[in-house]
């Protein structure tokens, strides 16, 4: 039993790791405004949720995260924004995962997962990241304004948030789940020997 929880945390403070690194690579896409990135940081979270449970898919996602704070440019706030975020992914498809190990209820988790991360995007970004992003960093009107280059005709910073955010995380969250289907059922041989 110990020697399997210690696999376990071993496993998770690497896939922490591979996440920070593929945090690091991200990119961005011109339907959105530039400060919006895709990553695929989730994907070893969501690996590690599926193998070990949920809360090591959170465990990832803290380590990715704090690791990143030393090349922040954000003052933190990215990210929290982040932690949470991928939080919203990994807990719903690692418990759907856990109930029933089938492909059917990772796919089900998954789903539920990334409309949910879709969903959290917009209340963490419109009560927490943008206020505090306005108080440091970048007034309201010049992040309301990025979205307006791409459509003119948002008026406020809710309505962006539902309009790009939204539709862009949820999707950005099945992108992943995709590449998890692809790597998982290969790795998890090797991860629960």
């Amino acid at each position: 039993m110990k020697k399997i929880h210690v696999r376990s945390l071993t496993a998770t403070a690497l896939f922490g790791a591979v996440g920070f690194v593929l945090m690091m690579l991200e990119f961005g896409i011109p339907i959105v405004p530039s400060f919006i990135k895709f990553d695929f940081s989730e994907l070893p979270a969501l690996i590690a949720a599926f193998a070990y449970g949920p809360w090591h898919g959170v465990l990832v996602c803290f380590v990715k995260n704090v690791l990143h704070l030393f090349f922040t440019n954000t003052a933190g706030v990215g990210e929290l924004a982040n932690f949470l975020m991928g939080v919203f992914l990994v807990v719903p498809a690692g418990l759907f995962y856990r109930r029933h190990k089938s492909r059917r209820t990772a796919l089900l988790g998954s789903l539920i997962g990334s409309l949910a991360m879709g969903g959290a995007c917009v209340a963490i970004n419109y009560f927490i990241t943008y206020p505090i992003y306005y108080k440091i960093m970048i007034p309201k009107d010049v992040i309301l304004a990025a979205y307006q280059a791409i459509l003119p005709a948002v008026d406020s910073i809710l309505e962006s948030l539902l309009i790009f955010n939204l539709p862009f995380t949820a999707f950005k969250g099945m992108v992943v789940s995709v590449f998890c289907f692809v790597i998982y059922k290969k790795l998890s041989p090797i991860l629960k020997r």
